[in-house]
């Protein structure tokens, strides 16, 4: 009887020490992502203003968009910081 509640007691202080769930992206990547939505938003501004035939819509919008979707989205989800490097050189 006695290890059953010490078995708990044990299994509940690890979970008190936990911190929650752990993410996989950081502060950073959440910024960069807010970049993005931001370039989004811009992108299709560009693409409302004026005649389907104007220069907006038809060249600066399109550069706009694929900046967003091809170069920021992907840098926001792969985006980690470098590691220390090691001061220790191995000879």
């Amino acid at each position: 009887m006695k290890s059953k509640k010490s078995a708990k007691k044990s299994a509940k202080s690890s979970k008190s020490k936990d911190k929650g769930p752990v993410l996989a992206l950081g502060r950073t990547n959440f910024i960069i992502f807010a970049i993005a939505v931001v370039v989004f938003i811009v992108g299709y501004i560009f693409l409302s203003i004026g005649p389907a035939d104007s220069f907006e819509s038809l060249t600066i919008a399109p550069i706009v968009l694929v900046i967003g979707y091809v170069v920021l989205v992907p840098l926001a989800i792969l985006w980690r910081k470098k590691a220390p490097a090691s001061t220790e050189r191995s000879e």
